[in-house]
């Protein structure tokens, strides 16, 4: 790896180190938690489990963030009909809505990050 590629990591790095900082104040939330909600609105319910597999967590990382979503009452823990040891997670009403209100909010994206997202899309 090169010194250029190592900078334009740090570029990136700091580009999402300011917009989680600019989340964290509009909405009360880190990214972790942001995509924690996202998965869960495409989904009707996961298991801890089946969400550290999506967000590509480890599964102790992805317990505090359902601890910490789940103390803000934006999701929903259901124990399972056939196994009671067995939790399942999905959004609630207040997830749902605090949802919405990030999809209406007019974030500017980062240049680095816009860059990087088109990129990728364009894969």
């Amino acid at each position: 790896m090169d010194k250029k590629c190592i900078c334009r990591l740090r570029s990136i790095y700091r580009a999402i180190t300011a917009l989680e900082q600019e989340m964290q104040k509009l909405h009360g939330i880190n990214i972790n938690e942001g995509m924690l909600l996202c998965l869960l609105s495409e989904n009707k319910s996961l298991t801890s489990g089946e969400i550290a597999e999506a967000l590509g967590l480890t599964c102790s990382n992805t317990s505090k963030i359902i601890c910490a979503v789940e103390k803000k009452e934006l999701i929903s823990r259901v124990m399972g009909k056939t196994d009671k040891r067995e939790m399942y997670f999905s959004l609630s009403a207040a997830g749902k809505k605090r949802l919405e209100e990030m999809k209406d909010c007019d974030w500017e994206l980062p240049e680095i990050l816009t860059q990087v997202l088109e990129k990728t899309n364009n894969e």
